[in-house]
């Protein structure tokens, strides 16, 4: 491990009994002395604290900013309001995703507290060839820049907006998909309402010598307890959410990941700003209802485990798809899934077999999220 990155809160994730593990480059809380179980839990009852600094921040700064970012994404940047928020992907030539990331326009005054015309959260794994990737193809029309100065926070739970307004009662204006610049613990901090366990919650960019002093000042809170990787993989399992590298990648369209509904009406075939970034083509066409696989919810019919890379059959015993990510969920007791299968046999409620250590378990297709989202739409 002593190749490992480290974020600026390792020192409090060993005082708190973390088990750490690699993960992205990075050595990582998997879980606390609690357990996942209970850390599941904890966050869907009360509030849950998440060190996600090993996510990638970028700023891009100038007036073609957001036009220039809609060439390599298939979203609308140039009618995001500032103070909002949208979620993103960069795609590659054949219309696969290379990255799924988080969009922000400041308002005028944050951007100039140094957060950009535009604030991204890309993921860990891919920030440095995102930024090649910017640089690459629109370093000439914006400024873009990487923020290795800045941690982020994920507080996330139906008690997470009554903890934070303790700090700063305005970050109770916030709604779903928004943000803006609080002062928390005397520290300059970029707040959005969002995050990626279907629950109420916020993602606090922090400069990195604080970070340590924020996180203590909430788990100070009777309702704020730690929580590590694994709960934040099964929180986001059950909210139907997908986790670049599995249930989304270079392999799958958009369409195929069942993430179209980010797509806009004006970048779609017809719109006014339609196509224009990497496979658009492919992408249209997939739009159209031509896309040759879908993601999809699943459920086992008995009670074993079906994880990551298990075979789906259908009933003569044929492949037609694949898990991507698996678990028991904590919050339904039951295993669930999420994977790929051929279009045609993408059906609600259908019922095939998934290959676990060569027994087939009987497998339902479940509509998602397995757990209903609780966002604060205001």
């Amino acid at each position: 491990m002593s190749e490992l990155r480290q974020t600026p809160l390792h020192a409090l994730h060993l005082t708190l009994g973390a088990k750490m593990v690699p993960f992205a480059g990075y050595e990582m809380p998997v879980q606390y002395t609690q357990g996942l179980i209970a850390e599941h839990k904890h966050c869907r009852a009360a509030a849950a604290l998440f060190d996600v600094s090993h996510m990638g921040q970028l700023r891009l700064v100038g007036a073609d900013a957001a036009a220039a970012l809609e060439t390599l994404v298939p979203v609308d940047v140039i009618d995001l309001a500032p103070g909002h928020q949208r979620y993103a992907f960069f795609t590659n030539g054949n219309g696969g995703v290379l990255d799924d990331l988080m969009v922000t326009r400041p308002a005028r005054a944050d951007a100039a507290q140094g957060f950009g015309d535009l604030f991204l959260v890309v993921n860990a794994a891919r920030t440095e060839a995102d930024l090649a990737h910017l640089q690459t193809n629109i370093g000439h029309r914006c400024r873009i820049a990487a923020m290795p100065d800045r941690a982020l926070l994920a507080l996330q739970g139906p008690r997470a907006a009554a903890a934070l307004a303790r700090l700063n009662p305005g970050v109770g204006a916030l709604v779903f998909m928004s943000g803006a610049v609080f002062e928390l613990a005397g520290l300059t901090c970029f707040v959005t309402r969002s995050g990626y366990t279907g629950e109420d919650g916020f993602e606090i960019s922090v400069p990195a010598p604080g970070a340590v002093a924020l996180a203590e000042a909430l788990l100070a809170m009777p309702e704020v307890a730690p929580a590590g990787l694994g709960a934040r993989d099964t929180l986001r399992l059950e909210a139907g959410l997908c986790l670049f590298g599995h249930d989304i990648g270079e392999l799958s369209t958009p369409v195929e990941a069942d993430v179209a509904w980010a797509i806009q009406k004006v970048r779609r075939p017809g719109g006014a700003r339609a196509g224009g970034y990497p496979g658009a083509t492919v992408v249209e066409r997939h739009l159209g209802g031509s896309a040759p696989s879908k993601r999809v919810g699943l459920v086992a019919l008995e009670r074993v485990p079906v994880r990551e890379g298990a075979p789906l059959l259908d009933n003569r015993g044929h492949k037609i798809g694949r898990v991507t990510s698996g678990t028991i969920s904590p919050s339904l007791d039951k295993p669930i899934a999420m994977g790929y299968l051929l279009s045609q046999h993408a059906h609600a409620q259908g019922e095939l077999w998934a290959e676990v250590r060569n027994k087939r378990v009987p497998v339902r297709i479940t509509p998602m999220p397995f757990v209903p989202h609780r966002y604060h739409r205001g």
